[in-house]
């Protein structure tokens, strides 16, 4: 056996030999002796574990704006208002149930990442985590 390289049991021979090969490096510490369990990669210098399939699907959807329900939001998009909402610095409600046409998805810094306009009420912005899609 060559000097300083450790034994590698038979079972973890092909586990050693895929991360090797692939040249996964740990995205947390950037450790280069990352291994694969299963679908899991893990990191024995920081003990991280992460899903590389999860990282992408998470990447390609990352911008997406979804609804209550996980279905992905679009411009110009129906919606529906799943619970009753206080409008802030106003006496009004947005009753569950109220449909909101034409949306606009927005970068919103407070986690408001939905523009409309409601009938009744007017110009505002909601959290997609209460509506659905209509």
């Amino acid at each position: 056996m060559a000097e300083g390289v450790a034994p590698v049991l038979s079972h973890d021979a092909p586990t050693a030999r895929h991360a090797k090969d692939a040249h996964v490096n740990c995205p947390k510490c950037n450790s280069e002796y990352a291994y694969q369990d299963g679908e899991l990669w893990i990191c024995p210098e920081c003990a991280h574990e992460w899903n590389p399939l999860a990282a992408v699907a998470e990447e390609s959807g990352a911008d997406a704006v979804r609804d209550a329900n996980g279905n992905p939001l679009a411009d110009g998009d129906s919606v529906t208002v799943i619970k009753d909402l206080k409008v802030k610095g106003s006496s009004l409600v947005v009753k569950g149930g109220t449909k909101v046409k034409n949306i606009r998805l927005t970068d919103g810094a407070d986690g408001h990442n939905i523009a409309c306009k409601i009938d009744g009420i007017g110009a505002m912005n909601l959290k997609s985590e209460f509506v659905k899609k209509a």
